[in-house]
């Protein structure tokens, strides 16, 4: 059974913020798979690899997603023991979903996943006022 993992992208300001990064980040690393770095391994790893992605939170919405390629374990930057995850460097936008704060991963069931945003879809509305529309139930 597939299964999707999510995530807090700390420090990003929006989508194209995260795009940003992750095109800068592709320059210094190469063409090889998107690798973010996380404490534990998830012991459903088997059914994340099933077609499962990684669902990004910015600024309390879920906006993008990502293929899962692989996960690992191994050591960061600074040597410390984590699980590596091997991402798809493509960048999928989803419809924005209102998340809650947490740390680390959690699991995400793909019935709670966000639909993917149609292709040509631009964000017409600030990230804040789409949060503020969804929360009062109007989208």
């Amino acid at each position: 059974m597939t299964l999707h993992l999510i995530k807090m992208s700390v420090g990003t300001e929006d989508l194209d913020d995260l795009i940003e990064h992750r095109r800068r980040r592709r320059e210094r690393e190469g063409d090889g798979p998107c690798r973010v770095y996380t404490r534990h391994m998830p012991r459903r790893h088997e059914d994340v690899l099933d077609g499962g992605s990684i669902f990004w939170v910015i600024k309390g919405l879920v906006r993008a997603r990502q293929r899962v390629l692989g996960l690992l374990r191994g050591h960061d930057p600074e040597g410390r023991a984590c699980c590596v995850l091997e991402l798809d460097h493509a960048l999928v936008a989803t419809e924005p979903q209102p998340h809650r704060p947490f740390q680390g991963w959690r699991y995400l069931d793909p019935a709670a996943a966000p639909p993917d945003r149609p292709a040509g879809t631009g964000d017409e509305l600030p990230p804040r006022l789409l949060r503020e529309l969804r929360e009062l139930g109007l989208l």
